[in-house]
Order: C-alpha cells, then structure tokens, then sequence
C-alpha cells in the first residue's frame, strides 16, 4: 500500500468513526464515494476542530488550516498577557474559527466577526452557540473589508482571500472543485484585499494596535512594498510550522 493509499484509509477511518459511529452504512459508502472523488473530508463529516474549539462547516466556508491555527495561537497567547479590556476584530472571518477561539481562551475579551457572505454571518452565530460562547460580547457585523464598521480595535486579525489568479493551476483540485471562491481568489497577484484592507485598517486601530494578517509566502517583498507605501513602519514577518512565510505582524 502506497502512501496515497494509507492517507485514503486514515480518511475513511475518521470519517467513519466521527459521523457514523464506525458503522459502514449506506450513507457511509456514499460518503466515502465522495472522498474518492476529491470532496474534503471536513466537509463531509461536517465539522472542524481548531484550537479545540468546534467549527460546524455546513454553510461550507473556507476551511480553517493549521497554518491559521498556528498563527492564531500565538496571537492568543500575546492578547492574554495584555493589560485591561482587549477588543478584536476578525475580518473576513468565514466560519469564524480565528475570533471563537480567542473568545475561549480569553476571559473578558470583546470581539466582532467581519464577513461579506450571508451564510457565513449565519455560520458564525452557530458556532458561536455551539461553543457556548457568550454573545454579548460579540459583535457579527456584515462588511465589504470596513464597510460598516465604526469601532476602533487593539486587535485586527485578517485572513483574507489571496491566491493568486496566475498560480491557480498550483491549487489542489479538491479546493478548486469545492471550497467558496470567494474566499480563495484575489486578482492576478493575489493581493487585491490585502491593498483595500491595509489601505484602512490603520484607521481602525487603537494607539497601539496590531495586526495580524496572513498571506501566501510568495507574497511577503510585495507586502512589504505595500506596507511602506501606506506609511505602516512597524512590522515583522513569520514562518508557519512549514517553514513558509506565512503571516506579518503589524503594530500602529
């Protein structure tokens, strides 16, 4: 057995075991059909666990990735050490899994999810309950980038689209053909949200604020140009777990 073969087999075992109790029922086969087809085993069991918290994927947002995780970790573990009440914003927040686990981790913090789909604004209010999350101190606010939103953060964390319409073809098929466009493509370069975003986000910070915002590893000399451009002067580049860069840090 090849390792294609045994990474197929560990799909099949946890998808069994987590959405049908390890039965192979009609359902199951059906299932399995389609995660020989390419569909995303997250998908198909219908949930996602980030940080330890519980992503319900059923409006099918983007995918949470370890690489987002691994980010959203640190950032959690600065925000705890931080002084007095800390209010985030998750932009282009998707299922919201980045804003629901620094809800679950930090006693006291306030934080609003920024999302343009519809669905997803819905996603997000279900894993907020399906967390036990308090909901007075969210805020899930419906937003072109900053459209609508009036509030100043000390935390601003984006994942915004950014593959690159000219690197499409190095996209697995799997994302392709099922994960929301939306939430993948950005222009040509990659880089059409992250202009419009940092081009206001700083407008949007408290004295002292930061930014997290993720990006692909290719990416990182034209955000850094961007980053200059729009007067930003403090800020550092990190790898993820891959040893790719992956997200720059950036403080106002």
């Amino acid at each position: 057995m090849n390792k294609s073969q045994i990474f197929f087999e560990k799909q099949v075992n946890w998808l069994l075991d987590e959405k049908y109790q390890g039965k192979l029922t009609a359902e199951a086969r059906a299932d399995i059909e389609k995660l020989k087809q390419g569909e995303p085993l997250d998908y198909l069991i219908g949930f996602v666990k980030f940080l330890g918290a519980k992503i319900d994927l059923r409006k099918r947002p983007l995918i949470p990735r370890p690489e987002t995780e691994f980010w959203a970790e640190k950032a959690i573990k600065e925000i705890k050490d931080r002084q007095g009440r800390v209010r985030c914003l998750d932009l282009f927040s998707g299922s919201g899994a980045i804003g629901i686990a620094v809800l679950k981790y930090v006693p006291g913090v306030q934080v609003d999810f920024g999302e343009i789909n519809k669905d997803f604004l819905w996603q997000i209010r279900f894993n907020l309950r399906l967390n036990g999350l308090n909901k007075r101190k969210t805020s899930v606010i419906q937003t072109d980038i900053f459209k609508n939103i009036t509030k100043k953060y000390d935390y601003i964390f984006a994942n915004p689209p950014y593959i690159a319409l000219e690197r499409k073809a190095k996209a697995q098929k799997s994302v392709l053909e099922y994960e929301p466009p939306s939430a993948l493509f950005a222009g040509k370069d990659g880089l059409l949200y992250i202009k419009k975003f940092l081009k206001e986000a700083k407008n949007h910070l408290k004295p002292n604020g930061k930014i997290y915002l993720e990006f692909d590893s290719f990416q990182k000399t034209k955000i850094k140009e961007l980053l200059i451009k729009q007067g930003y002067k403090d800020f550092e580049f990190f790898k993820d777990q891959y040893d790719r860069w992956r997200w720059v840090e950036i403080t106002v």
